[in-house]
C-alpha cells in the first residue's frame, strides 16, 4: 500500500485548463498528462477535452484499481469507458483518431516487494528503494531528447519564441504531419486515448519495492528539472522532494522558464511553461 507524502499540479498558464492529474488508491498510483491538437473544438467540457480525459481516467482508476489485478487490463477498461462516454455525445466529425484527446501516463502497482510500472509516453517514475540509487523508469528522457531537438530546429528556422511558435506555418505543418499519423493507429504513438487497443502497447518494467521505497511520479513539465533544465539529477530531485516539498520544486521550474530562459534559447521547448504535476509516495 502507498502513503501519499506530497503532490502538486500547476497549470502551465494560470488562466488555462490544467490537463494533468495524479492519484492513488491502495497499491496503485498514477500520473496522467493529456493534450489535444490546437484548434480542436471541445465536446466534453468547454475548457478542454484533454482535461476531461484526464479527470475521467483519474475517476475511473480510483473506482476500479481496488479490484484490479493487471495494469494492461485496467487501462484497457478505462479507455473503453472513455470511448463510450465520448462517442455518446461527439458529432460524427469527431469520431476519428486525429480529433481525440490523448495523453501520457504512468501507472504503478506494488505487488509484494516488486513495483510494476506501465507507461504511455513521456511521464516518468523515479523509484528509490531504501539505501539504493534512484531508478528512472519510462521513456521520458529519450522522448525529451527528441522533442528538444525538434523544438530547437523549429525555433531556429522560424526565428520565434515558445510564446509564438504555435502560430508559425512551419510548426503547424510539422504538427499537421503528426495529426495525420494519429489517424492511423498502426503509426500513432502508444498513448492514453479512446482506442482501447492501445493498452496492449503499454511499456512494462519492474523495480524492487521493499518497505520504505520512495516513488515520485512526474509529468514532463516536472521531470524537466532533470531531463531538460539540468537543475538537478534524479537523486537530487528525490531528496529535494522529500525535504523541501514538491511545490518548491514546481516553483523552481517556473522561475527557470519565466525568468532565466523565456525565449527557449538555453532549453528549447514548444511552451514557455507546461503543466507541472508530481506525486510523491512511500511504499
Amino acid at each position: 500500500m502507498f502513503t501519499v507524502l506530497d503532490r502538486v499540479s500547476l497549470p502551465g498558464i494560470a488562466d488555462k485548463a490544467n490537463e494533468d492529474i495524479c492519484g492513488a488508491s491502495g497499491d496503485w498510483a498514477w500520473i496522467i498528462d493529456t493534450s489535444i491538437f490546437p484548434g480542436t473544438k471541445p465536446v466534453m467540457r468547454p475548457d478542454s477535452d484533454a482535461t476531461w480525459l484526464a479527470r475521467f481516467a483519474d475517476e475511473r482508476l480510483s473506482g476500479l484499481a481496488g479490484q484490479a489485478t493487471d495494469g494492461v487490463a485496467l487501462v484497457r477498461h478505462v479507455m473503453e469507458e472513455a470511448r463510450t462516454a465520448f462517442m455518446a455525445v461527439a458529432p460524427p466529425d469527431r469520431h476519428d483518431f486525429a480529433t481525440w484527446p490523448l495523453g501520457a501516463m504512468t501507472l504503478v502497482r506494488r505487488r509484494d516487494s516488486v513495483l510494476d510500472v506501465w507507461t504511455f509516453g513521456d511521464t516518468t517514475a523515479f523509484v528509490q528503494p531504501p539505501g539504493e540509487p534512484v531508478l528512472t523508469m519510462g521513456e521520458g528522457p529519450h522522448l525529451r531528447e527528441l522533442e528538444a531537438a525538434k523544438a530547437a530546429e523549429l525555433l531556429r528556422a522560424t526565428g520565434t519564441r515558445p510564446t509564438a511558435i504555435q502560430y508559425e506555418p512551419l510548426f503547424l505543418q510539422w504538427l499537421g504531419g503528426r495529426r495525420e499519423r494519429q489517424k492511423k493507429p498502426s503509426e500513432a504513438p502508444a498513448l492514453l486515448t479512446l482506442d482501447p487497443r492501445a493498452a496492449d502497447r503499454l511499456t512494462h518494467e519492474t523495480a524492487p519495492c521493499p518497505d520504505g521505497t520512495l516513488i515520485l511520479l512526474a509529468s514532463d513539465g516536472f521531470s524537466a528539472l532533470v531531463d531538460l533544465y539540468g537543475h538537478t539529477d534524479a537523486e537530487g530531485l528525490l531528496e529535494a522532494a522529500r525535504t523541501s516539498g514538491l511545490a518548491a520544486l514546481a516553483a523552481q521550474a517556473r522561475r527557470i522558464e519565466t525568468e532565466q530562459d523565456p525565449a527557449g534559447e538555453r532549453f528549447p521547448r514548444f511552451k514557455v511553461s507546461d503543466d507541472t504535476t508530481a506525486l510523491l509516495l512511500r511504499a
